[in-house]
C-alpha cells in the first residue's frame, strides 16, 4: 500500500522533526560536576580587586575590599542573576505576566600570594576554597595607582602574577595527584580492583606528566574513562577559566591598556581555550553615577553569559501567560532531563516534548501555534531529543503537559 503525503508542508515538517528527532548521539563527557546548579570563584593574588568587583558583580555589600592584603578570609557567596535578551523576547511573545530569569553563584575567595600551594598566607586553605567552585573567574590587576598596593614588590606586572597563579595552581595539583597514586597502589592488590585499577593509574600518570610541563589539566585531551578519574578528584586545573583584566576607569572607557596586549599573549600560549575580558572595577562601581561616565556600559552581562559558556551550561525555556521562565542545563542534555530540572515526575514519566527553536521565534512579534505548525517550526521530539540552547519547551509526561 501507497501512502501519500497531502502537502510539501507536511513533507518538510516530518524531515525537519526526523532531523531532530535523530540528535541522540552521545555527546563527550566533560570535566566537572554533572550538576545544573554550578559555582563560580573569584580567584586571583591579593589586593587586585576581587571584593569590588564581586560587590559590583552582585550588587550587594558583601565582600570586604580593602587597601591591605588578606582584607578577605572567609569565602562570600552572593546569586547573580542571568540577563539574557530571550529571556525577553519570550515574554513578550507569550504575552507573559512575569518573567522568572535564571542564576549563577559566585563565590569571592581570599587572595592567594606566592607559595600558598606550600602554606603561604593561609594558601592551603584559600586552594580548598577553590576546589569547592566548579569554575574560575581570575582576575589580574592591569593598573598602577601608587596608593594601592601590590603585594609582589608594589610593581604592578600582570604576566608574573598569572605566572604565580598558574603555579600555585600546578603544584597543589600535583600534589593531590601524588596523594592519589600511593592510594591507588595500595588498592590494586584487593578484590574486585582489577581494570580499574589500571585507567585509574595511567590517567593519573598522564596527569603528573601534563602539570610537569607546566600545561592545565582543563588544556589536556582526554577520553571519556580519563574524564570519569580526573572529575573525582576535584583538581584546581581542570576547571575552566575566564580571565579578567582589571584596568583603570579611563582605560577601560577608552577601550585600550598597556598590559592587554601582553596578557593576551600569556594566555595564548598557556591556556589558549580561555578567554580575557578587560573590565574595571572601578567602572562598575562608578555606575552608581552614571553621568560621570561615557556610553561604554558594563562588562558584568559579558562576564557571567561567558562563565555560563565555559561551564557548558544552555538555557531552555517553558512560556505562557502566567510566566516566562529561563532553566539552567548543561550542554548535551536530553528532554526528559530538563523536565527533571522543573519537577522530578515529569522526568520520571515523560513522554515527549513540543520544541519551538530560537531561530524560528526570534524575529516574531506574536505567537501563533497553528501557524508555526504548518510551517513545520513545531517539532515533537522523543526521549533521546538533545536540548538546545533557546529552546522552549512543551513537556508531556503520565500526568499531562507541564510548561
Amino acid at each position: 500500500m501507497k501512502i501519500f503525503f497531502s502537502s510539501m508542508k507536511t513533507i518538510r515538517y516530518l524531515s525537519h522533526t526526523t532531523r531532530l528527532l535523530a540528535k541522540s548521539t552521545s555527546t563527550p563527557k566533560v570535566l566537572g560536576r554533572a550538576s545544573n546548579n554550578l559555582s563560580v570563584g573569584l580567584v586571583g593574588l591579593a589586593n587586585v580587586g576581587k571584593s569590588t568587583f564581586f560587590q559590583a558583580l552582585t550588587k550587594s555589600t558583601l565582600g570586604n575590599p580593602a587597601n591591605y592584603p588578606f582584607a578577605t578570609i572567609e569565602p562570600e557567596k552572593s546569586i547573580v542573576l542571568v540577563p539574557l535578551d530571550k529571556l525577553t523576547h519570550y515574554a513578550k511573545l507569550y504575552l507573559s505576566q512575569k518573567t522568572v530569569p535564571t542564576n549563577l553563584t559566585i563565590w569571592d575567595i581570599a587572595g592567594l600570594v606566592r607559595n600558598a600551594s606550600s602554606g603561604a598566607g593561609l594558601g592551603n586553605k584559600f586552594l580548598n576554597d577553590i576546589r569547592q567552585v566548579d569554575g574560575i573567574l581570575q582576575i589580574v590587576r592591569g593598573f598602577v595607582d601608587d596608593e594601592i598596593v601590590h603585594i609582589e614588590d608594589n610593581k604592578v606586572d600582570p604576566v608574573r602574577d598569572l605566572v604565580i597563579v598558574n603555579d600555585e595552581l600546578i603544584l597543589k595539583d600535583l600534589e593531590i595527584i601524588e596523594l592519589e597514586i600511593e592510594r591507588v597502589n595500595k588498592m590494586k592488590n584487593k578484590p574486585g580492583i582489577g581494570g580499574s585499577y589500571e585507567i585509574n593509574l595511567q590517567t593519573l600518570d598522564k596527569l603528573s606528566t601534563l602539570l610537569y610541563d607546566g600545561i592545565k589539566v582543563v588544556n589536556g585531551d582526554w577520553s571519556d574513562e580519563e574524564v570519569d578519574v580526573i572529575n573525582g578528584l576535584n583538581l584546581l586545573t581542570a576547571k575552566p577559566t575566564v580571565y579578567l583584566l582589571n584596568v583603570s576607569k579611563e582605560d577601560y572607557e577608552s577601550g585600550n591598556n598597556q598590559f592587554y596586549k601582553e596578557v593576551d599573549q600569556w594566555i595564548a600560549t598557556n591556556s589558549p581555550n580561555d578567554k580575557l575580558i578587560m573590565f574595571s572595577a572601578e567602572y562598575e562601581t562608578a555606575l552608581n553615577n552614571p553621568e560621570e561616565l561615557l556610553g561604554t556600559g558594563s562588562a558584568i552581562g559579558t562576564v557571567v553569559e561567558e562563565m555560563r559558556l565555559v561551564l557548558s551550561l544552555i538555557s531552555f525555556f517553558t512560556c505562557g501567560e502566567m510566566e516566562a521562565r529561563q532553566w539552567t542545563i548543561r550542554k548535551g542534555s536530553t528532554a526528559p532531563e530538563a523536565a527533571g530540572l522543573i519537577h522530578t515526575d515529569l522526568q520520571k514519566t515523560f513522554i515527549n516534548s513540543i520544541v519551538y527553536k530560537w531561530d524560528d521565534l526570534k524575529q516574531l512579534d506574536t505567537f501563533d501555534e497553528s501557524k508555526l505548525k504548518s510551517q513545520g517550526k513545531q517539532h515533537k521530539c522523543g526521549k533521546k531529543y538533545i536540548v538546545e540552547e533557546g529552546d522552549v519547551l512543551i513537556i508531556k509526561a503520565g500526568s499531562g503537559k507541564a510548561r
